[in-house]
């Protein structure tokens, strides 16, 4: 079967701006590519695995990070900073609703190290690499294509 490669126009224009909000919201383009890539891996977008890996080294995120992405829980406080672990527990909540909500204690966490407007940025983040991940994975589009 065929899947279609089109995406409308507005619709992409949409996810584009809220992703650039979000991101720009957050203030901190590292982390920021540090959780569409950890949402990425949870949804087995290799599209944007492979547009938002190599922004991150773009902005700084060292390769021992990236390695490790899949595994931060177990890499050590060596690896992530708490920061970085609240936003990285919150993606993996928010992405993955088994319970159907995001437990209290992971956003308790994430309010912790986020201010409210930071916070509310970064879920938005959170919902719009989402968006993206299942737009691309229904499609089933390839890595690659993506020039910045």
């Amino acid at each position: 079967m065929s899947r279609t490669t089109v995406l409308d126009r507005e619709v992409g224009q949409a996810l584009s701006a809220l992703s650039a909000t979000a991101k720009r919201g957050l203030g901190d383009p590292a982390l920021a590519e540090l959780v569409v890539i950890r949402a990425s891996q949870l949804n087995h977008c290799a599209f944007c695995l492979d547009m938002h890996l190599g922004l991150a080294r773009r902005h700084g995120v060292s390769q021992r990070q990236l390695d490790l992405l899949a595994a931060w829980e177990e890499a050590g406080d060596g690896v992530f900073d708490e920061r970085e672990r609240a936003a990285l527990a919150l993606t993996e909540a928010v992405t993955v609703v088994t319970d159907g909500f995001v437990p209290d204690e992971v956003y308790a966490t994430a309010a912790k190290h986020f201010d409210e407007p930071r916070l509310a940025h970064l879920i938005a983040l959170i919902v719009a690499i989402n968006n993206w991940n299942r737009v691309m994975v229904a499609r089933r589009i390839p890595p690659g294509g993506y020039t910045p």
